[in-house]
């Protein structure tokens, strides 16, 4: 947009102000993708929709100006300068574009800037990038941020449900081992059961053996009694 648009002291004070936003807020968008931290990225993003809030409040400065100056100008002079005020809001609303796909890629809550009306492009109306290419490359890498941080988002769905998955089976696992020890416990305490009356089993067996005569100790079921006076009968080595 050209600058020789002849305007009064006053318009050209606001018009500097509002060019010197429009810097500020380019080289703030070139340096988001060097900044790596999400939290400062977030700060630089709210210092630049700082600055397009002071910006907006400019460009409504210039356009009560223009409306108090227009009879003092010529009508090709007053279009130059209404052409100027479109031009600075289309420049603006690039840069809010811009900031609102850097929003919805760090996942801020949004930030309502500009009310529908004057200050904003018409719908349906092609917004003229402020910077051409420069511009147009941030946008790029912004939808480009914005798709990769979809991914992730899908990426960290799948392992959730992964992880639930595997602790489902964890769970059914560690049930299956449960009811496992439980059956051993049963078992053991049946072992031990017959280990206890096979010890006393012994230990009867072994009183009838060192007292075959004594009446109080009690026959163990499917047990002979002990021999009584067994005689050994002798040979007679003569005979042979």
């Amino acid at each position: 947009m050209s600058t020789d648009v002849p305007m009064s002291p006053e318009l050209e004070q606001v018009d500097g102000e509002i060019q010197d936003i429009f810097r500020a807020l380019q080289n703030g968008f070139q340096k988001m993708d060097k900044i790596k931290d999400s939290s400062r990225q977030s700060k630089q993003l709210e210092d630049l929709t700082a600055k397009m809030r002071e910006c907006k409040r400019l460009i409504k400065e210039f356009d009560r100006i223009l409306k108090d100056e227009e009879k003092k100008n010529t009508p090709d002079v007053n279009k130059q300068l209404n052409d100027k005020k479109q031009f600075m809001i289309k420049e603006l609303n690039s840069y809010v574009t811009l900031r609102k796909t850097y929003q919805s890629s760090l996942g801020n809550k949004r930030i309502e800037l500009f009310d529908t009306g004057n200050d904003q492009v018409a719908e349906g109306t092609p917004v003229q990038m402020a910077s051409e290419m420069s511009n147009q490359e941030l946008i790029s890498t912004g939808r480009k941020q914005m798709d990769q941080t979809d991914q992730a988002i899908e990426r960290s769905k799948m392992v959730v449900a992964q992880t639930v998955e595997v602790g489902a089976q964890t769970a059914a696992t560690l049930t299956q081992q449960t009811e496992q020890m439980k059956r051993i416990g049963n078992e053991l305490d049946s072992v031990h059961f017959s280990l206890k009356k096979a010890s006393q089993m012994v230990k009867e067996i072994g009183r009838q053996i060192v007292n075959p005569h004594n009446k109080n100790i009690r026959d163990i079921p499917g047990l002979a009694p002990p021999a009584m006076n067994r005689k050994l009968l002798s040979i007679d080595a003569a005979g042979l």
